[in-house]
This record gives structure tokens, sequence and C-alpha cells, in this order.
């Protein structure tokens, strides 16, 4: 089956359209991805529970991680990864079509998270089920039974930084560090919300607030021409490598897939991002406007 209609990078979003036109060819899949915030009264899997797009199966970010990791939602191993995702019948030869109820940027993980490990036919409902539901599409509350799939890793470091390298590159600034805080957290104005973090940001980052990269609703990304010129007045420039950070690595996959849609092909993502570097000392940070600003 062909992909949505595309220009550049834009085949990583679907439309509500395209999905309903295809929602029951056998080659399709779709996940659940809804999460929020820790603190938040909201339960996302009791929701999916109560309603979700037909057939669509859960992908919890907290679960399917490294738990024995002290950081939150940490990638899991390639075996950990193949096995749960295999249970939930996703695999070779399936297009992946990912969302998520009240923010894009869960769904956005779980589409770089599929990346990272190798199947690169997946792609995020823009819109999410707000719009979906905004348009009168279905949902049910039918426990989907996936049918098991053999899932074959292909771990792609490219598309993942840890704080070594991340650390390293302080030295050599081969690579671009755009950090997705609000611009208050990054430029260390205000405390953090993850207890006992330090207020800062990565010495040399660029700032570009994930608000930014979002519409109104905060479930799509806005279009790339009013994309293009917030990234570009970040300083950042696509003839070198971008790592994306945020709080815990989840809205930095928000930055990774909104520079993928303009065609920018190095970019990763530093999973621990602040819930790991502000906690640690050994750590250099910086508090004040970004390198944009500053030259």
């Amino acid at each position: 089956m062909s992909n949505p209609p595309h220009n550049s990078h834009t085949d990583a979003l679907v439309s509500t359209a395209w999905l309903a036109e295809h929602l029951k060819s056998p080659d399709i899949r779709v996940v659940d991805a809804s999460w929020y915030m820790p603190g938040t009264a909201a339960d996302a899997r009791a929701e999916y529970r109560a309603r979700h797009i037909p057939g669509a199966v859960y992908f919890d970010i907290d679960a399917i991680a490294d738990t024995a990791n002290h950081l939150p939602h940490m990638l899991p191993s390639p075996e950990i990864f193949a096995a749960e995702v295999g249970r939930l019948g996703l695999g070779a030869g399936i297009r992946i079509v990912v969302y998520a109820g009240q923010s894009l940027m869960s769904a956005a993980r779980v589409w770089w998270m599929f990346r990272v490990f190798g199947h690169e036919d997946v792609g995020v409902l823009d819109g999410g089920l707000t719009r979906w539901l905004a348009e009168g599409r279905p949902v049910d509350d039918e426990p989907p039974a996936p049918r098991s799939r053999a899932f074959s890793p292909r771990f792609n470091g490219l598309r993942v930084r840890d704080a070594a390298q991340i650390l390293a590159n302080i030295a050599t600034d081969r690579e671009q560090i755009v950090d997705v805080r609000a611009r208050p957290r990054f430029e260390g104005t205000v405390a953090e919300p993850w207890p006992g973090r330090r207020m800062g940001h990565i010495p040399g980052a660029f700032n570009l607030p994930y608000a930014d990269l979002v519409d109104a609703s905060g479930t799509a990304l806005r279009t790339p021409d009013q994309i293009a010129p917030l990234v570009a007045a970040t300083g950042l420039r696509p003839v070198r490598p971008v790592v994306a950070s945020c709080g815990s690595g989840v809205t930095a996959c928000v930055a990774a897939l909104a520079l993928h849609v303009l065609g920018w092909n190095d970019v990763a993502v530093y999973d621990g991002s602040w819930a790991e570097w502000g906690l640690r000392d050994d750590l250099p940070i910086e508090q004040g406007p970004s390198r944009r600003v500053k030259e």
C-alpha cells in the first residue's frame, strides 16, 4: 500500500481523512500512545479503555521502557522493545499510525522509538484523537486482540544520544543541541518541576520551545511554513547535525518530528535530557539566554 501523499518528509504526518479511508486495511495498525505528565490526575490507560480509534492498541511509554533505570521512560533494550511491540501485533510489513489524546508529545515519542529500532514505516496522526473526534469519526471501547507478530529490531544509534556523548560535544561543537523546554526553564529563571534538578541548560544549547512547534490545540504540528522561520530564528542550521533535548526525552521528540518534516535528516534525541543532566553535579550547566541571543 502506498503511503499518504507527501512532499519532503511530511509523510511522517498522517491525516485523519487518510486514516479513516485506510483504517480497515490489513497492513495498517493504529497505536494509541496517550500519556500525561507525572502528577496529572488523568489516567491515559483508562481513557484508552473507555474510548479509542477502532482496532488501536495501547502503547505505554512508561512500561515499554528500561524500567530498571531510575530515569523516567528511558529506551528499553532492542530485545525488550521487540517482544513488547510484537505482542501488540506490530512488525515488518506494517504501516504504523500513532496518535495521542490531549497532546502530540507522546505520539512523537513513540514515532521516534520505532525509528530508533529500525522501523521506518511509521507516522503520527496529525491532530490526534482530538481532531478525529471533532470530525465525528468512529471510536469504540472494544479491547483489540492483536495477533503476535515478529519484530526484528535494527538499533540505529545515530538517532539517540547519551550524557557522555553530549558532554564530549560541548568541546567539539560538532552537533547543535536544541532544548525545547520553555524559555524560563531554559534560562534558569524558574525552578525545575523535576525534584533535585538544577536550573539552566546544557552549555551552548539553542532554545526552541516545544509550545512554538504545535498549534493551539497542542495535538498537531504547525505547518512547515510556520515552523521553518522559527527554527531559523534560533540559529539552528541544517548543514550540521542536531540533538534535541527537553525535560525527560518526550517533548524533544516533537522537535525531532518537526525537523524531520522540514527535511532535516541528522536529528537525534538526548534520551536522558534534563531529568539526567540537571540531576548530575558532574555535568556543566549554563544559565541565561541561548547562544543565538548571546552571539
